[in-house]
């Protein structure tokens, strides 16, 4: 093999390597990628099925039950347009109440209901999440200026 064949070979190992390790890149990326949707846009079919995504809205009044256990319950989550019913099984954060923003992350169930893996509530009553305020702010109702989110823990292994 020829000095230039052998430079050749090393480039086209170099190139072929650089695509590969973007491949492995992009598909983590899209893999660990979490959408933002609305309870109009999941009603309207338009946020996938079976596939881990947020949700955002204000916690219908007279929405929330709970389950005996404490650690179950159900509650609907809306955009002052369309309901989305979340189920949920964790400790919610303290800050979470009837009328409050919060953004829920899970999979939407083919029945229908999203089943939340994570719960997220308002920090103040002036947060809102920017897709959520637009959303809001599309049907008609004010919304206040962002700050932070209270994460509820995740609830332990085997529990």
């Amino acid at each position: 093999m020829s000095p230039r064949q052998r430079r050749l070979a090393l480039v086209l190992g170099g190139v072929a390597a650089l695509v590969v390790a973007t491949a492995l890149v992009l598909n983590a990326f899209r893999s660990n990628l979490v959408f933002f949707f609305t309870p109009t846009q999941v009603a309207n079919g338009e946020a996938p099925v079976g596939r881990s995504f947020r949700i955002g809205g204000l916690v219908v009044p007279g929405s929330v039950e709970r389950e005996s256990d404490g650690l179950r319950l159900r509650f609907a989550i809306t955009d002052q347009a369309r309901t989305v019913q979340v189920h949920y099984q964790g400790i919610l954060p303290d800050l979470f109440k009837e009328g409050a923003g919060v953004v829920a992350q899970g999979s939407m169930q083919g029945d229908g209901l999203f089943l939340a893996r994570e719960v997220l509530a308002k920090h103040d009553e002036n947060y809102m999440p920017p897709e959520a305020a637009e959303a809001l702010k599309r049907a008609g109702h004010p919304v206040g200026a962002p700050t932070q989110f209270i994460q509820a823990p995740a609830p332990a292994p085997g529990r």
